[in-house]
């Protein structure tokens, strides 16, 4: 029982145990429960991380792939950039904003001693081909301004580069530094002296050819002024027919000789740009009517008919020299035409005229109508046959018509004939103050006034033209004495036989006196004006000034006895004519006084003639001399100077006067178109320039424009600006030209140094009178002074 007892206690503590445990596994159970269910949430949540690694694994390969193809750009880019660097021959220095270097081209090698490890040292550490401290301060400006510098520099070698120093800019535009580049110009360079050289050579050409043109113009025409005189001796006593024709034929070939020398002096003048335009408003017909009665014979004898429709229309241009290019325009239209007919006439146009020459001759292939206009070019004359000339009339009407801007067109069919046309602008018609052109004067006989027997001193070394010169004057009725130098024709004035009425005298006299000196020592020794005509074939147009400055005649070699006779009567006629007294009116105290210089009485009795008419009172001198022992500054006033006067002239009276202190407003007057002498003459303070012939109208606004600006400065400002105004309208190109034109380059000049074609010049020009309104080129230098008052334009 007590076994029973401890048992069954055991027992019951068994049972205690196993309800205890039962308990214990229940909770176990519970908590592995618990553990199986956080097992499982985690495992799902290790399934999702898996799934988003798996994301971010995919994503993190894309972004490898990305880099890949990123760092091959680069790498590319680098690549791209180094074989740029490489290949370039442009030396070149990038620098960052403290002038050390960040990168360099390998060219720069060859200037600079630089390495890799150069980069990031300053600048200023490089031995360089220039000295460093210019680069160095043309790159600190280029830093603060952001401006480009760029010089032309010279190597120690002798090579030449342009260093350009630009700022260098990152992306988004500022400036992170500076690049200094260094390019080689050294061939440029070398082409450009060469080019420098051989424009040198050109112009000592043209020289050497003007000189030889000249000397061989003066040697040539001597013994062909023998021929011409020669010829009118014969022309005087032959009586048969047969040795009439013979006299005739040796006129024709002396006529020959004589176009082409003066062919050559014309093309010569025009190229030295010493050919001088005078333009005056006129009938056109005047001009048509003179053509045909000069070369209506010649059209006959060869079997032509020349027809020339009037024509009412007046014009202005210089009736000289238009009359010059239509001569030569006929002249070619019967050299070419075989059958047929020639025409001239004129087309009405919008604003301007065609002056047409229409042939029915051999006409002019297409690939030759421009080389027709260039010197001694010739179509079928390979044989250079002298009765066609020597192709210089083409030339000479291009030249012309460039000068005169009249442009000159050609319409041709080859073996159908030619058309050549001249355009020339209607003007606005304006009185005009000019000697009227005659026609008849060429044409006209030789007559003395009151067939007055006269003494006349020969001057010429040429025996045979001395001699012959003799003959003729004393079958005239003449008395004459002949000298072969200078010298013997000063002694024959010592020896007392000095009553000589006239000098004829040649320019080129040996044993070391020439023509002029002489006139000058005669009129000295017989204290009186000896009128005085120079013989002489040089054709420069510095003789001709001299010539005219001494008040001598000028006659080119050979002359004819008409014309020499002619030129007599013409001097002794203004030598017996009564001078101008000089008076100094007081009739209109509130009108400004006129003083008007110059040594031709018709000009100063037309003037005084336009300006008493207009108010004022005028007083007139025959030179400065004369003006300067009559004038006293007490009265407003405006003076009329002639440019060119014996003694004192123009611009020397100008300037005496400023130095005096002396406001006096003056106007320059001239008909040499002489652009050098405008520009001094407004420099010395002219108020204006004027050529001849002169508009009455014009004369008098250029006159009270003067007087306005001389008593109110705010006028003259006024007309500057408007000047400066008009300047400022023309192209950088156009101001260019316009500044060579106006220093008095010629076209072919300004093209050269431009590098630029003679026929761009030309169309420069022509736009910068059209656009300036100008006439003439004083006009335009006039008034590029006038804006350089207010702004300088020209150089």
């Amino acid at each position: 029982e007590q076994e029973l007892a401890t048992t069954q206690t055991e027992l019951k503590v068994a049972i205690r145990d196993l309800e205890l445990s039962a308990e214990e596994q229940k909770t176990v159970n519970e908590e592995t429960s618990s553990i199986n269910e956080e097992y499982q949430s985690t495992n799902e949540e290790l399934l999702t991380s898996r799934e988003e690694l798996q994301s971010l694994n995919e994503e993190l390969t894309a972004l490898n792939s990305q880099l890949q193809e990123t760092l091959e750009r680069q790498r590319i880019d680098s690549t791209d950039l180094q074989n740029v660097l490489y290949s370039t021959d442009v030396a070149t220095i990038f620098l960052d904003p403290n002038l050390k270097i960040r990168l360099f081209t390998p060219a720069t090698k060859l200037l600079f001693n630089v390495i890799p490890s150069d980069i990031g040292r300053p600048l200023a550490d490089l031995n360089s081909l220039a000295t460093v401290s210019d680069m160095l301060g043309d790159a600190q400006i280029v830093l603060e301004t952001h401006e480009p510098i760029e010089r032309e520099i010279e190597a120690k070698s002798g090579a030449w580069y342009i260093k350009r120093i630009l700022p260098y800019r990152a992306s988004d535009g500022s400036v992170a530094g500076v690049v200094i580049t260094f390019n080689d110009i050294t061939d440029r360079r070398h082409i450009a002296d060469a080019l420098k050289i051989a424009e040198r050579q050109a112009q000592l050409a043209n020289l050497g050819k003007s000189r030889f043109l000249a000397a061989a113009s003066h040697d040539l025409r001597q013994p062909l002024q023998t021929l011409v005189l020669l010829h009118e001796m014969l022309a005087k006593n032959v009586t048969g027919e047969k040795t009439k024709k013979l006299v005739g034929r040796l006129d024709e070939t002396i006529g020959a000789m004589t176009g082409m020398l003066n062919a050559l002096l014309d093309i010569n003048q025009i190229e030295a740009g010493t050919v001088v335009t005078e333009k005056v408003s006129f009938p056109i017909n005047e001009l048509l009517q003179r053509m045909q009665g000069e070369f209506a014979f010649h059209a006959q004898a060869q079997g032509l008919i020349l027809l020339v429709v009037p024509c009412s229309i007046t014009i202005n241009t210089d009736p000289r020299l238009l009359e010059q290019m239509i001569r030569n325009l006929l002249s070619n239209a019967l050299k070419y035409t075989k059958t047929g007919k020639v025409l001239l006439g004129c087309r009405r146009r919008k604003n301007y005229i065609s002056i047409e020459i229409w042939d029915t001759g051999i006409g002019i292939p297409l690939e030759e109508q421009q080389a027709i206009f260039e010197e001694y070019h010739q179509i079928d004359n390979s044989a250079r046959e002298r009765n066609r000339g020597l192709g210089l009339g083409l030339s000479i009407v291009k030249r012309l018509g460039i000068l005169l801007d009249h442009r000159v067109t050609v319409t041709s069919q080859h073996g159908h004939g030619s058309g050549f046309s001249i355009e020339v602008k209607l003007p606005v018609v304006l009185p005009t103050l000019r000697r009227k052109i005659l026609p008849t004067e060429r044409s006209s006989e030789p007559k003395i006034i009151n067939q007055k027997k006269l003494s006349i001193l020969v001057v010429e070394d040429d025996l045979a033209v001395n001699e012959l010169l003799q003959l003729l004057l004393e079958g005239e009725g003449h008395d004459v004495v002949t000298a072969l130098d200078g010298n013997r024709a000063f002694e024959l004035t010592a020896s007392g036989n000095c009553n000589f009425d006239i000098l004829i005298t040649d320019f080129n006299l040996p044993n070391g006196m020439d023509g002029l000196e002489l006139a000058a020592k005669l009129r000295t020794k017989l204290q009186r004006h000896l009128p005085t005509i120079v013989l002489s074939g040089n054709i420069s147009t510095g003789l001709l000034r001299e010539i005219s400055e001494q008040k001598c005649v000028h006659l080119n070699k050979p002359v004819k006895l008409k014309k020499l006779i002619t030129t007599i009567e013409q001097l002794l006629v203004s030598k017996t004519s009564k001078p101008t007294t000089i008076t100094l009116p007081h009739n209109h105290p509130d009108k400004a006084m006129i003083f008007i210089v110059d040594d031709d009485h018709l000009i100063r009795d037309a003037l005084c003639s336009v300006f008493t008419d207009a108010g004022h009172d005028c007083a007139s001198f025959e030179s400065s001399e004369d003006f300067l022992a009559s004038y006293k500054a007490e009265r407003e006033g405006c003076l009329l100077i002639d440019a060119y006067l014996p003694g004192m002239n123009g611009l020397e009276l100008i300037q005496h006067l400023r130095k005096l202190g002396n406001s006096l407003p003056a106007i320059m007057i001239t008909g040499n178109s002489d652009v050098t002498m405008a520009v001094e003459a407004m420099k010395a303070g002219a108020s204006d320039f004027i050529e001849k012939p002169i508009g009455s109208l014009e004369l008098i606004l250029s006159v009270e424009r003067a007087l306005d600006q001389n008593k109110d400065s705010g006028k003259r400002e006024a007309w500057n600006k408007e000047a400066a105004k008009q300047i400022a309208d023309l192209t950088p190109r156009q101001r260019e030209i316009m500044d060579m034109v106006v220093a008095g380059h010629p076209s072919k000049n300004i093209a050269a140094d431009l590098k630029i074609s003679q026929r761009t010049v030309e169309n420069h020009r022509a736009a910068i009178m059209e656009r300036t309104g100008c006439k003439s080129i004083p006009a335009l230098a006039r008034l590029a002074l006038a804006a350089s008052a207010t702004k300088s334009v020209i150089a």
